[in-house]
């Protein structure tokens, strides 16, 4: 069956609505009729360069979307594409190695938008060969996909003791970004119909659940491990006002101990 490569009008649409925006909202931010809007996302109408730009940054859409949509209306892309190794993204790649050395001996790991891990510091490095000791025969040059690695039959997730817990959390936040990296839906799918299968009516969380995750001031995941049972809370960081699709689409995700049991065996184990 052929795939028909998407529209201007539905990387529009779908920006749109993975910010939960409505067409009047929208309107009124750029200045236009909300019937402007609507012409323009159902192909009716054809926005100028200068629209389509004003458009898809209160969107704030992914530099690389925003190449996309403008090759779609038949503009000029604006943002370039730059690899790691260019030397003019030095001062970029030592921000995130002392960002990464900073938070060791706690895991920190740099991704970008495709949750390619790109680099990892020793806490981040030791918990994945802790949760998936596999992961250490991976050769060095092979990238290494945080969507395959909960896809995987021993995967990380197997290892999430409160799984009932995070899934739907963790499945919104897996879609939201697949809505801007329409690449990653079919893994995401296939990762919600793992984890339905694995924890069934539990999918839904229990009223109970849903009353402790009101009450706690973070969502903590937690791994049973050979060295008990390891709790987290995640923080990510982003480049500022990137101008680079490459650096606009990394971010880093440090991890940090939900409890002191945690943080005592890291301090103990990554050296």
């Amino acid at each position: 069956m052929e795939t028909v490569a998407p529209s201007l009008r539905d990387t529009l649409q779908n920006a749109r609505k993975s910010r939960r925006i409505s067409q009047l909202e929208l309107a009124l931010r750029l200045g236009v009729s909300q019937r402007h809007v609507s012409f323009v996302e159902s192909g009716r109408s054809l926005p100028s360069r200068e629209l389509l730009l004003s458009w898809l940054n209160e969107l704030q859409a992914p530099l690389a979307l925003r190449n996309v949509a403008l090759l779609q209306a038949g503009y000029a892309p604006v943002y370039r594409a730059t690899t790691m190794s260019d030397d003019s993204l030095t001062p970029a790649r030592e921000a995130l190695s002392r960002l990464l050395a900073a938070h060791d001996p706690m895991p920190a790991m740099v991704m970008d938008a495709a949750w390619n891990v790109l680099q990892m510091n020793r806490g981040a490095q030791w918990l994945a060969h802790t949760l998936m000791p596999w992961a250490a025969q991976i050769p060095q040059d092979q990238p290494f996909n945080m969507l395959d690695a909960m896809l995987h039959p021993e995967g990380m997730t197997h290892k999430m003791s409160n799984i009932e817990e995070v899934a739907l959390v963790m499945l919104a936040h897996l879609r939201d970004d697949a809505a801007l990296v329409p690449a990653l839906l079919p893994r995401v799918e296939l990762l919600a119909v793992q984890l339905q299968q694995r924890i069934g009516q539990h999918l839904a969380p229990h009223p109970s659940k849903m009353v402790a995750r009101a009450m706690a001031p973070v969502l903590t995941t937690r791994f049973s491990t050979e060295h008990g049972e390891l709790s987290f809370f995640s923080m990510f960081t982003t480049f500022g006002t990137p101008q680079d699709i490459t650096l606009s689409s990394l971010r880093v995700e440090h991890l940090f101990a939900a409890d002191a049991a945690t943080r005592e065996v890291f301090d103990a184990k990554v050296v």
